[in-house]
């Protein structure tokens, strides 16, 4: 019975905090996806170059995703942050991934809350598989990542035009310390 209750009390602690996040993007803009995305090179390791602000990642710096494959077609994820500086001690997010459309995957952190999923959706990604535009409808959540921790003033502006597109305020983006 307590378990059950625990569990309340954070599906309504999730809920709320979800509701009150902002909206770093214009809703009634169309947002698009890679209909064609190939997750064997989606997979690997990819650093944050920016994202738009959010509470789990608070503080956060020299954030990494590592993306793979698992047997029963899900996608493991391993997001990485570093407390406070690129040096700082590191703590390990661990999930899983299921495509429910071209471009469209849903993310849970949570799986003892099967309703805690959080939609991700890969709006772009450059034909070398090196540059990556994420999001998801709601515009609450957004990030830029890259094959390496630098990325040249051109692919940036190149993900960031993506981003205005589909109705992201750019504006709003931090840049990640690596």
């Amino acid at each position: 019975m307590r378990l059950a209750a625990f569990a309340a009390f954070v599906a309504a602690l999730f809920t709320a905090q979800s509701a009150q996040a902002n909206s770093y993007r214009d809703t009634s803009k169309p947002m698009g996806v890679v209909t064609n995305l190939d997750l064997d090179r989606y997979a690997g390791k990819w650093f944050e170059i920016a994202r738009f602000p959010n509470r789990w990642e608070k503080g956060c710096e020299g954030v990494t995703a590592e993306y793979g494959r698992n047997p029963d077609g899900t996608i493991s994820v391993r997001n990485t942050c570093r407390k406070g500086s690129p040096a700082g001690p590191v703590e390990v997010a661990e999930a899983t991934a299921k495509v429910v459309g071209p471009g469209k995957l849903t993310v849970n952190f949570v799986p003892w809350l099967p309703f805690a999923k959080g939609d991700y959706w890969v709006l772009w990604v450059d034909p070398a598989y090196s540059v990556a535009v994420v999001g998801e409808p709601s515009g609450k959540t957004g990030w830029i990542l890259a094959r390496s921790p630098e990325l040249s003033q051109a692919k940036y502006d190149k993900a960031i035009s993506v981003m205005q597109g589909m109705g992201y305020d750019p504006a709003q983006l931090k840049r990640v310390a690596h």
